[in-house]
């Protein structure tokens, strides 16, 4: 199992129907056919860490998240997501023995990020971005 965990807080600029459009985009996608659950909502976390949302998701094996990774929901959801997004900061878990699970899942995530510039560019534009695991 390898799972997915995003905490994150909007721009302030962003107006309560942006926040909720965004709200509903990445719930479409923690509902893809590659995922095993999800969470979407706030973030019960010490409010001085300044998020204010979290998105996790479980994915059953590689195959799962290359499922995922590919799903043209998901790329729809972090178009109209990631430019409203302030602060973003992302961990990885899994139960998985594979000690080269890291490196096989950072290099889909750079297969993905190399083929697909525009959304490469909307990550890379989060103003406080932090990217673990």
């Amino acid at each position: 199992m390898f799972i997915n965990l995003l905490r994150f807080r909007f721009k302030d600029s962003v107006s309560e129907a942006e926040r909720a459009q965004a709200l509903e985009a990445i719930t479409r996608t923690a509902k893809s056919e590659a995922v095993s659950f999800s969470v979407v909502g706030r973030d019960l976390g010490n409010p001085a860490d300044g998020f204010t949302h979290a998105y996790c998701v479980g994915l059953a094996d590689l195959s799962a998240l290359r499922r995922y990774f590919d799903e043209p929901l998901h790329r729809a959801g972090d178009l109209l997501f990631l430019p409203r997004v302030g602060r973003l900061w992302r961990m990885a878990l899994t139960d998985d023995a594979d000690p080269a699970l890291g490196e096989k899942i950072q290099a889909m995530h750079a297969e993905k990020m190399a083929g697909d510039p525009e959304w490469a560019a909307l990550l890379a534009a989060i103003p406080d971005l932090q990217l673990q695991g």
